[in-house]
């Protein structure tokens, strides 16, 4: 069994299962507190029921998050040793900031926030939740900044065979971080937008406390299109920064084999990775991913043939991955956009709330396609050009990677069945009366 594989395979298992959970308490914590806070400037209690109802959604959430998260970070000792050992004073640092900073400060606001509803007043209490959303955000900055230094490491020097950091500025404040930041946060955020509308829209259909789930709804939709708007820009931004500093996932992403000046983009490909070349590709459009890349039509784009074929990310998946996030960031824009026109008749728009009902599960096919295509186009490297995965892996006999991930897998899933059932009871129980 090859340990390298199966740890490659644990650790995807648990980033996926833990990442279910990441971006809804990252969002919700905004709507949560834009909620209570319009409690607070209206005294209409709609708006708190609305904050309570949404905020045990939230704490089930959350603590999910917190059980998945911890284990997974485990895996950096456990599975990823000989990589913690060699970047561990770079990577390390950041997570230690995460925890110490953010993640710590988060958990107790949380408490205060859930036992301090008759102990502090009204502002003060939605003061809190506005602190939680801080260090959640918080939080996912320094894990994606960690994350950043593995797509594009910076800040760092080879000393005594280990990288060792000199310069903290250059790591958090790279331009990846920030546009890796900005890219994931809003995922996350349309994730929320998603979650809330879908579950409004099932109320709804029902013709069940109306006015508490419209409001819920409309809030959601002018969250959710702000950001869905918003990610297309910043992802065209971000893949002419990724032209640069990862050309071999570019090209992944794009099927491109050939360099090639006034590079065409194809509507659509197949890519044969054995023989070099695309089996299938349909509708070339002249030059658009040379001006996509490099805004010049005429810019010459490197193909996958540059690269050795040992350095190649695997070129389907990648390729997958990235269209269908790319397609369904268009469906965001498209359906939040429609709702800003059924904004005041959506109780007369009994399809479109089916559609969004059943779009609940598209953000997050779409975060966990970002990630695959964030970890998988990097690869054969988990740290882009200094480190190969395959010198990465720790020490073990394949069988104790492999009685683990079987473990993983077990418990994961009954905790995932916990947490759906958990929710989807309060879900259809619905919002208390106060």
């Amino acid at each position: 069994m090859d340990v390298v594989w199966l740890s490659r395979l644990q650790f995807a298992a648990a980033t996926m299962f833990h990442y279910l959970f990441v971006p809804l308490t990252l969002g919700l914590s905004i709507l949560l507190a834009w909620m209570e806070t319009r409690y607070v400037r209206t005294g209409d209690e709609t708006y708190l029921r609305m904050t309570k109802f949404w905020g045990k959604i939230f704490l089930i959430n959350f603590a999910l998050g917190i059980v998945t998260g911890i284990t997974l970070e485990f895996q950096f000792g456990t599975n990823w040793s000989r990589y913690s050992a060699y970047v561990g004073d770079v990577f390390g640092s950041l997570l230690a900031i995460e925890a110490s900073a953010a993640f710590f400060l988060e958990s107790t606001l949380i408490g205060v926030w859930v036992f301090g509803w008759k102990k502090l007043s009204a502002k003060a209490h939605a003061t809190v939740m506005w602190l939680i959303a801080f260090a959640s955000s918080l939080s996912a900055v320094w894990i994606i900044t960690a994350n950043a230094w593995m797509q594009h490491p910076v800040g760092y020097t080879i000393r005594d065979g280990r990288a060792e950091l000199v310069d903290f500025t250059a790591v958090i404040f790279q331009k990846f971080a920030i546009m890796e930041f900005f890219h994931t946060i809003s995922g996350a955020y349309i994730l929320s937008a998603f979650f809330v509308m879908g579950i409004s829209a099932y109320h709804l259909l029902k013709k069940q406390h109306v006015d508490l789930f419209t409001r819920s709804f409309n809030m959601a939709m002018v969250f959710g299109l702000v950001f869905s708007l918003f990610i297309v820009v910043e992802g065209d931004l971000h893949a002419v920064d990724l032209a640069v500093k990862q050309p071999a996932k570019l090209a992944a992403m794009e099927s491109h084999w050939k360099t090639t000046a006034k590079a065409p983009l194809y509507l659509f490909a197949i890519p044969d990775e054995k023989n070099e070349k695309n089996s299938v590709q349909i509708g070339a459009v002249p030059g658009l991913l040379s001006f996509l890349a490099f805004r010049d039509t005429n810019a010459a784009v490197k193909g996958l043939k540059e690269f050795p074929r040992d350095e190649r990310p695997p070129v389907l998946l990648t390729s997958i991955a990235f269209k269908a996030m790319v397609g369904l960031s268009m469906y965001f824009a498209l359906m939040t956009i429609l709702g800003w026109f059924k904004r005041n008749r959506l109780l007369e728009s009994p399809l479109y709330l089916k559609l969004m009902l059943f779009s609940i599960p598209l953000p997050y096919i779409a975060n966990e396609l970002g990630w695959m295509l964030a970890e998988v186009g990097r690869q054969p490297w988990i740290v882009y050009g200094l480190m190969k995965t395959s010198d990465a892996a720790s020490p073990v006999a394949g069988s104790q990677v492999l009685t683990s991930l079987i473990a993983f897998i077990l418990v994961y899933g009954l905790l995932g069945a916990v947490g759906v059932y958990l929710i989807a009871s309060h879900v259809k129980k619905g919002p208390a009366e106060t």
